[in-house]
C-alpha cells in the first residue's frame, strides 16, 4: 500500500498537507472496504484520525481535481512520443449560495 501513496507526493504542491492526509485515509479505506462505499463506512474503515467529522470535512473542502488529474498524468502516465485523446463530459454542479 504504501507504493500507492507515494505515487501522490507529485499532488503536494497544489493541496496542503492535512488535505493529503486524509486523502491517503480515504483511499486506504476504500481499498479496503466491499458493499457500499458512504462517508460513514470509509469513517469505520480508517486506522487513525478518519473520524465521520474528518470525512465531511474533506469532502466540502474546495480540491482542484482537474490540476491534480493533470499533475498526476504528467508526472506518472505522459510519453512524449505517445498520442492522446483528451474527452469531457459536461456537468452540472449546484453550489448554493448564503
Amino acid at each position: 500500500m504504501p507504493d500507492i501513496l507515494s505515487l501522490l507526493q507529485c499532488l503536494l504542491p497544489q493541496i496542503n498537507a492535512t488535505t493529503m492526509r486524509q486523502l491517503n485515509q480515504i483511499i486506504l479505506a476504500m481499498l479496503a472496504m466491499s458493499g457500499r462505499v458512504t462517508m460513514l463506512g470509509i469513517a469505520r474503515w480508517t486506522e487513525e484520525r478518519g473520524s465521520y467529522r474528518t470525512m465531511g470535512r474533506f469532502f466540502s473542502t474546495l480540491i482542484p481535481w482537474a490540476t491534480l488529474f493533470w499533475l498526476f498524468f504528467r508526472q506518472h502516465l505522459w510519453r512524449e512520443q505517445d498520442v492522446y485523446l483528451l474527452a469531457g463530459d459536461e456537468v452540472d454542479v449546484f453550489i448554493p449560495f448564503p
